[in-house]
């Protein structure tokens, strides 16, 4: 009963994975030969994936207001070799309008020889799905991966960047509509869980 169980959670991680993540990232990623796990050297050809989850606290702050709140999502990367990967998040956010991230980034983890620590650096791009958007975001960041077990890691996890939405305000006595652009400041500390796929 246990293997059955633990199949299809990993059939319904594989789908969401394959449901968000970007066709053109999965075609160049089967295409390079030489690709290697999270922690360790180049190792022949094939697709190594790591699968989890983050949670956390996201704070928005434009105009005059800051609201902070709580945020929780799937993730999914593909790593290749020398250290680099590509991945998607989708995030669900707690704020006003429950803004809905779709981030998709580029990451280079940094090897410390002996270490089972994984630090990172990444950079990408990023939709918000929330009322009126969907708005364009930037986003930079990096942390750590914490190996807890085989496979298994735990994040700690810093993001920041702009987003930029557009706002359209009506004039009664003119009857014309205006639209202008304003951006939103970013930042997202979350930790979660990171399983590499054997």
């Amino acid at each position: 009963m246990k293997k059955e169980t633990h199949s299809s959670l990993l059939q319904t991680y594989l789908f969401l994975t394959l449901l968000f993540f970007p066709p053109y990232v999965i075609s160049n990623a089967q295409s390079v030969s030489n690709l290697s796990s999270l922690g360790s050297a180049p190792a022949g050809s094939g697709v190594d994936w790591l699968i989890g989850g983050r949670i956390g606290m996201s704070i928005a702050s434009g105009g005059s207001s800051t609201s902070a709140g709580f945020q929780i999502g799937p993730m999914a990367e593909v790593l290749f070799g020398q250290g680099m990967a590509v991945g998607t998040e989708l995030n669900i956010n707690s704020q006003g309008g429950t803004p809905i991230e779709w981030a998709d980034y580029f990451k280079y983890y940094f090897n410390i020889p002996s270490s089972t620590v994984k630090p990172y650096a990444n950079g990408g791009f990023s939709l918000w799905f929330v009322s009126g958007g969907p708005y364009f975001g930037i986003r930079i960041g990096g942390g750590a991966n914490f190996k807890v077990a085989n496979n298994v890691y735990i994040p700690a996890d810093l993001q920041i960047g702009p987003v930029f939405y557009s706002e359209q305000t009506y004039d009664y006595y003119t009857g014309r509509s205006t639209s202008k652009t304003n951006t939103v400041f970013y930042v997202a500390i979350t930790t979660g869980i990171r399983y590499e796929l054997p």
